[in-house]
């Protein structure tokens, strides 16, 4: 069966800039994340090659800061900064580094890393392949419902099924948008419910079933901050 490795790059790229030194290379150029990436890319290669790895592998970028989530909500990501002068340089570098690796390096304009991860990983099920995703990106974890596809976690080297999500977030992936929706997620400046956490999110999910659910119910909970806090909030 055809093994698909669909690698978060952009999680790579940071994760290097921000743990490695200011590196330059013989030019003075900034050159940490690439050497970083390149590094952790090839540690990775070798591995599944030592393991029988996977029949396929691709590398997925974003392409944009600005994507189509920001004409549904104009204020996503707004509190992000622009990407570090001395990494902006890095990112064509970085791009020739992966296709010298002789993999593929896909990104598409107002989509982000991971809507093409999720669209690969769709397409490559449909055809009966199996799915590994190489990230610990939490938003990825919602598609661990389908039962040939996983997650690997290089910084802790673990994979990752829908065990784990039950074990994080209390629910499985089917549900796990809806506990994200419900707690928002400050990364991506998306407003959520006020005092409501991994554990209640789980909580009131759960026992309702859905965010609608859940605020439907909200007038008729235990007067408190939650109830309150969820009828201030039903336009989230």
């Amino acid at each position: 069966m055809p093994h698909l490795y669909l690698v978060d790059g952009s999680s790579f790229i940071f994760r290097a800039y921000h743990v490695l030194p200011k590196l330059t290379n013989k030019h003075g150029e900034p050159a940490g994340a690439v050497y970083g990436y390149v590094s952790m890319l090839w540690k990775l290669a070798s591995e599944l090659h030592k393991a029988e790895g996977p029949s396929h592998l691709a590398v997925i970028l974003d392409k944009s800061e600005h994507t189509f989530r920001n004409e549904l909500y104009d204020q996503y990501k707004a509190h992000r900064p622009p990407a570090p002068e001395d990494l902006r340089p890095q990112f064509p570098m970085i791009r020739d580094a992966t296709r010298a690796f002789s993999l593929p390096c896909i990104e598409e304009l107002g989509w982000e890393a991971d809507d093409l991860i999720a669209s690969y990983a769709k397409a490559a099920l449909a055809q009966g392949w199996q799915v590994t995703i190489v990230s610990s990106d939490k938003d990825l974890m919602q598609l661990l419902t389908e039962p040939g596809i996983d997650m690997l976690d290089t910084m802790k080297d673990r994979r990752m099924g829908p065990e784990a999500v039950v074990e994080k977030f209390g629910v499985g992936p089917d549900k796990l948008g809806e506990v994200l929706a419900l707690m928002g997620d400050s990364v991506d400046n998306v407003p959520g419910v006020p005092g409501v956490g991994p554990k209640t999110a789980a909580k009131l999910i759960l026992e309702h079933g859905d965010v609608e659910a859940v605020l439907a119910a909200a007038p008729d909970m235990k007067k408190g901050k939650l109830r309150d806090n969820l009828i201030e909030h039903a336009d989230m």
